[in-house]
């Protein structure tokens, strides 16, 4: 884990890691950044799930201007998710514990809390109507076919392609955006 981070978070993604039974070496094996939570959010509108969504400034431009040419191009791209708290994200892990699914299993699907592009405020999972959200089956949809096509001229990029180096599985959903850090 990065020294540069202050020292209370860094506790506090530890201390969710003992919780979680997620080890460090795993984290280290699997080269995970761990990102600080956004500070300045915006608004972006209501996701799918009914909800307001979030994200840093400048990553909440981008996403506006995408929607609007994608729309232009009679594309909908549809908010499923953005900004997520590392609290969050280790209820979302107790949540499959809980079922009985083993920590291994799970982070091939979730980050450990600290380790998520979410928490970062500049990460999107993205939907198409009539295809189920957070689905492999995204990357068959036309707004699939447009973000390949178009999300790097708004500076977002796929980050869990098939066979990706931090061993999640594809996520063709997934884009986050990567200008002005």
């Amino acid at each position: 884990m990065a020294a540069r981070l202050p020292a209370a978070y860094r506790a506090r993604v530890l201390g969710f890691w003992q919780e979680l039974g997620i080890s460090p070496r795993v984290v280290k094996a699997r080269k995970l950044p761990v990102y600080v939570e956004a500070q300045r959010l915006q608004p972006i509108g209501l996701g799918t799930d009914g909800r307001d969504k979030l994200l840093v400034p400048g990553a909440a431009a981008a996403w506006a201007a995408m929607r609007m040419a994608a729309g232009d191009d009679g594309v909908a791209l549809l908010m499923v998710s953005a900004f997520r708290s590392i609290d969050y994200q280790a209820s979302l892990i107790r949540a499959k514990l809980a079922k009985g699914r083993t920590i291994d299993d799970i982070l091939t699907v979730n980050a450990p809390p600290g380790c998520s592009e979410h928490h970062s405020g500049r990460a999107v999972d993205i939907g198409e109507a009539g295809c189920p959200p957070l689905e492999e089956a995204f990357d068959q949809t036309e707004a699939f076919r447009w973000l390949t096509a178009n999300a790097a001229r708004y500076g977002f990029t796929m980050t869990y392609r098939q066979g990706n180096a931090e061993g999640y599985l594809y996520e063709p959903w997934h884009w986050c955006w990567h200008r002005g850090r």
